[in-house]
């Protein structure tokens, strides 16, 4: 389906259940022909990277169509320029993760203009008010920011009869992206600005479908400068603990260590120290003994297991019950049993309290519940009481309809069977010999562990010399930790300086 655009476009702007195909019609979703696309538009300032800055803040309604014009889906983005218009500026395209998560994580708590202050030593938001405060971290002294609601996130919705299948799968939301930047890069006259692209969580998978829609088409190419990817996941057979995929298992261990260091448990030097320990011990003597199966000698079985008592703070009798093979989930409410507490997924320095203590898994993550309330309440009042936004739409941080439909096939290949994006990425550098890629990871983050990303990104076809990575002292969302925010704020200048 060629994806058509009509009305206004904001100018300066895991799965699936058993269920009909059909857009949810919760009473929200106009008709197609009711949709009167809105763009509001502010002029403010702040002071970001020590500069004082003007800008226009710009949140804006694009719909896509299909080929007989029927308009499917309304996308919302929201763009910060400065002022007066530099076409020389570079210009970050952003967006969350999910699939279903809006945008609402990184323009409120990393990039945007304003910020939510929420804890940073990771204790729970609590209740409102939430400090809504300026940001000096914002990127905006070295780069224009557009921030993209994909379908079905934030406030962006399918129409009343639309196919989430059309819009709701790996590249059906690729190219729904795609053709939102291209459309704001045209009606911006920002062809020639130097780009960026870039997600976290599952939005660094999308940047790299992403970038095969925009450097991969033949007549329409949309060059790039670089990938910045916060929290990555693209080879997801490291996110599969099933019984025989032994590399689940490789790749967490360094997370456990380091979870473990920093609640006690294991004694060194610094985090970045055990995490150097468990990734050789990882992908050496532990990787051996798992993929040898029932053949594995008892004596090494018993080194192996000493060894890994000792970096994940377990105690031998149980992983040996867990036949050297701990899940998350089951390390999550384990490590901490003898205090009652159990960590969190995103983000393995929180703790929390279950109902009781005896369960084999944790009842919910204290990371996620931890913070979610702060940012839902900062999105809603910055767009609609600030920029002037008017829908009678909730905004939607994370979603459900993207998740329960979505399509993870890729040539043929599901999610099951065996995904893997980081060729794409691969191609994409390889036919672009100057474009660069930022890579972040949080030590103490499950949900995307930084030895799998290590992984990933370091398969054949791949070049190694323009590949960054940088690592921060707490989790998925590493921003919610004060010095970090700072930390990564710096070091994306550094990148995007550098070009």
């Amino acid at each position: 389906m060629t994806i058509k655009l009509i009305g206004a476009l904001a100018a300066a702007s895991l799965l699936a259940l058993s269920a009909p195909l059909t857009a949810q019609d919760d009473g929200a979703t106009p008709e197609a022909a009711q949709i009167d696309p809105q763009v509001k538009t502010r002029k403010l300032s702040g002071t970001f990277g020590g500069q004082r800055i003007d800008y226009t803040a710009t949140i804006g309604e694009t719909v896509l169509a299909s080929d007989d014009g029927k308009p499917e889906a309304v996308i919302v983005t929201t763009s910060y320029v400065k002022d007066p218009k530099d076409t020389s500026r570079p210009v970050f395209f952003i967006y969350n993760g999910g699939p279903g998560s809006g945008s609402v994580w990184l323009q409120m708590g990393a990039f945007g203009p304003k910020r939510v202050a929420i804890p940073s030593d990771a204790r729970d938001d609590g209740a409102p008010p939430y400090p809504i405060v300026d940001n000096p971290d914002s990127l905006l002294d070295v780069a224009d920011l557009v921030f993209i609601d994909p379908p079905g996130t934030g406030y962006s919705y399918l129409t009343k009869g639309t196919d989430p299948e059309k819009y709701y799968g790996l590249r059906q939301d690729a190219r729904a992206v795609a053709e939102v930047i291209r459309r704001w890069i045209n009606d911006n006259g920002r062809w020639n600005s130097p780009k960026y692209l870039g997600g976290e969580s599952y939005g660094t998978t999308r940047t790299a479908m992403v970038v095969d829609e925009l450097e991969g088409s033949t007549y329409n190419d949309v060059g790039l400068n670089g990938l910045i990817l916060i929290s990555t996941i693209l080879d997801f057979a490291m996110r599969e603990p099933t019984p025989g995929n032994e590399l689940a298992y490789v790749v967490t261990l360094p997370n456990m260590a380091a979870a473990a260091h920093y609640h006690g448990k294991v004694e060194a030097e610094s985090v970045e120290a055990i995490a150097e320990e468990a990734r050789r011990f990882a992908i050496g003597p532990f990787a051996t003994a798992l993929l040898k199966g029932q053949d594995l000698p008892e004596a090494e079985r018993a080194a192996v297991r000493a060894e890994l008592s000792r970096l994940t703070g377990l105690s031998e009798q149980y992983l040996e019950q867990a036949n050297l093979r701990v899940t998350s989930q089951r390390f999550y409410k384990e490590l901490l049993r003898d205090r009652g507490l159990t960590i969190g997924r995103l983000d393995a320095r929180y703790t929390g309290e279950d109902y009781d203590n005896a369960g084999e898994y944790p009842d919910n993550d204290p990371s996620f519940y931890g913070i979610d309330a702060g940012y839902t309440a900062a999105i809603n009042s910055w767009a609609r009481e600030t920029l002037g936004f008017e829908t009678d739409r909730q905004y939607n941080s994370i979603g459900r309809d993207p998740g329960r439909y979505w399509d993870w096939s890729l040539g043929g290949q599901g999610r099951g069977a065996y995904l893997n994006v980081a060729p794409l990425i691969g191609k994409a550098m390889r036919q672009n010999s100057e474009l660069r890629l930022f890579n972040a990871q949080g030590w103490y983050d499950f949900a995307t562990p930084f030895f799998g990303a290590e992984y990933s990104l370091n398969r054949p076809g791949i070049p190694q010399d323009r590949l960054t990575f940088r690592y921060y002292d707490a989790g998925h969302m590493m921003y919610v930790r004060d010095e970090d925010r700072g930390k990564l704020s710096r070091d994306l200048r550094a990148f995007i300086r550098a070009r």
